[in-house]
């Protein structure tokens, strides 16, 4: 019960910053910085696969629904999130496979590497379908890349600061 209220709360809160602040910014054309993947990534590891992509795709559609972007951000959350379990994985190894991992006592090589395929994934699959042209392959992986490197920083800076306050 108490996993399903913060899971709440964090639905609306990264809902809001996204939409009412994040989106705001556009650095260069290429950099627009998107936080809410952290509910994919912080969802229990032991949750069920059917409520997982539920989440994932009223996340997703959500933010489409405010940003009116036809279903583009519902697909990349739920490519990460059915995803998921194979970058869980290849980032904890035996840890995620025997369900003894604990995310915040994990070291922070193996949750960086987690995060950074999740939002690796998701940038790539959101901005492709953005842009959905060949002729502008070379816009499509500059975004990619300078998007997902200053997301993947604001998503690391949050998590040391969510556990921070959780001690």
């Amino acid at each position: 019960m108490k996993t399903y209220f913060i899971n709440s709360i964090r639905f609306v809160l990264l809902i809001l910053i996204q939409v009412l602040i994040l989106n705001q910014f556009n650095v260069f054309g290429y950099i627009n910085p998107i936080i809410y993947p952290l509910l994919i990534i912080l969802l229990p590891f032991n949750i069920n696969s059917v409520q997982k992509l539920i989440l994932a795709f009223i996340l997703g559609i959500s933010l489409d629904i405010f940003e009116d972007s036809g279903g583009i951000h519902a697909a990349a959350t739920l490519t990460i999130a059915y995803l998921r379990p194979l970058f869980l994985r290849n980032a904890f190894g035996l840890s995620y496979d025997y369900q003894t991992l604990k995310f915040y006592n994990a070291p922070f090589r193996e949750r960086f590497i987690y995060v950074s395929l999740m939002v690796l994934v998701h940038h790539t699959v959101l901005f492709s379908l953005e842009i959905f042209s060949v002729d502008h392959s070379l816009y499509f992986i500059e975004k990619t890349i300078y998007s997902s490197i200053f997301s993947i920083l604001l998503i690391i800076i949050t998590l040391n600061l969510i556990r921070k306050n959780s001690k």
